[in-house]
């Protein structure tokens, strides 16, 4: 950041007083950017013993398969957002059972939420984020073709979670090592 989305004028990276993280603030009204974590949420779409997957038509990760996620906008829920996003990317109608997965990834400021959630009739289809979508059993999944690293941790615990159908609330921290300079 460079310039004040206040004022315009220029800013300045520092620990503003009371404060213990460099932020950007305002040299002129001295009004202090709060940068924060973006949150994306989702759900794991079930039907009977399948999954439904989107192979995304957008960047980043064009053609890799995704469940249906994006990011929560203002104003909604998680829930709501999970919900939003998959009429969105997948034109599919789906009850929601909960929260599933929630992940931490500090090093991109991001923070996924997942819920696990049945489709409640089979009338989907590609939204224009996606260049396609399709139910999946777990033999099916194009496990080398997923987009992130969230989407295979989940479905690694729904797989493993459906044996014994207990599906507990899973946290984790993604972190990755700072890249050599």
């Amino acid at each position: 950041m460079k310039f004040c989305s206040s004022c315009g004028e220029g800013v300045a990276w520092l620990i503003p007083e009371g404060d213990n993280r460099h932020r950007h603030v305002c040299n002129t009204c001295n009004t202090i950017h709060y940068q924060n974590p973006r949150i994306i949420t989702g759900t794991l779409p079930i039907h009977e013993d399948k999954v439904l997957l989107c192979k995304r038509a957008i960047e980043p990760r064009y053609g890799l398969w995704t469940l249906p996620a994006g990011f929560m906008e203002n104003g909604e829920t998680t829930e709501q957002g999970a919900s939003r996003e998959t009429w969105e990317e997948a034109r599919a109608n789906i009850a929601l059972s909960g929260l599933y997965t929630l992940f931490n990834l500090p090093q991109i400021n991001q923070v996924y939420f997942f819920y696990r959630g049945h489709l409640t009739d089979l009338d989907f289809g590609p939204g224009p984020e996606s260049l396609e979508v399709a139910l999946f059993e777990e033999h099916q999944i194009p496990w080398e073709q997923l987009a992130f690293p969230v989407i295979t941790r989940t479905l690694q615990h729904y797989f493993s979670d459906r044996k014994h159908d207990h599906y507990p609330v899973r946290t984790e921290d993604i972190i990755r090592p700072p890249r050599a300079r």
